[in-house]
């Protein structure tokens, strides 16, 4: 069975379609309006061999703030949702990934307890049409709506384009890992019995 989940959320601020399968081979088409975060949005689907679709309409005469946001509660809520009851998944994933000059740490546990540690050091105000702030509000905004703990850490690096597209992908990579079936696990991998 896919593990899919179409989210819809409507806002004054914005209107949010996205659908995901966790068990795609990374096709997408995603527009959010925002060049550069579409770009990001595709290398993630692309690298975690996810099927994403995202369609949003947000207030882009005000700034990206809202749309980034929202688009990463309703991808945070589809993964928890794709996801499911989590029985047989691997529950951690991690990855150091390599994008030029940049060096990139993502680890995520799917363990219901929301927390973020991002620590990108981003000294551009915007790389294309994307503010370099938004970055972190939208792995803060996916965290939380998912239930996982996500680290992503700058192991080295100069260039903020290489720097967050590092980062999305390995977020990417540590995602797949995440939600990936092993054999060996029967239930849920956790000594409490439930995540």
């Amino acid at each position: 069975m896919a593990r899919t989940a179409t989210i819809e959320r409507n806002t004054k601020e914005t209107k949010i379609r996205l659908t995901l399968n966790l068990d795609g081979t990374g096709k997408s088409d995603i527009h959010t309006g925002i060049g550069f975060f579409d770009h990001m949005l595709d290398g993630f689907a692309r690298h975690g061999f996810f099927d994403l679709s995202v369609q949003a309409d947000g207030d882009l005469e005000v700034d990206t703030h809202h749309t980034i946001e929202d688009t990463g509660i309703v991808l945070g809520t589809a993964i928890r949702e794709a996801v499911g009851d989590k029985k047989g998944i691997t529950r951690y994933g991690s990855k150091i990934l390599p994008m030029d000059e940049a060096l990139l740490l993502c680890a995520i546990d799917l363990c219901g307890r929301p927390y973020l540690v991002c620590d990108l050091k981003l000294d551009r105000e915007k790389v294309g049409d994307l503010e370099t702030e938004m970055v972190r509000e939208f792995f803060y905004a996916v965290s939380y709506a998912a239930q996982m703990n996500l680290h992503i850490r700058q192991l080295d690096g100069s260039n903020n384009h290489h720097i967050i597209e590092g980062a999305f992908k390995a977020f990417a990579k540590a995602l797949d890992q995440a939600v990936s079936y092993d054999e060996r696990i029967t239930g849920v991998l956790s000594t409490k019995g439930s995540l």
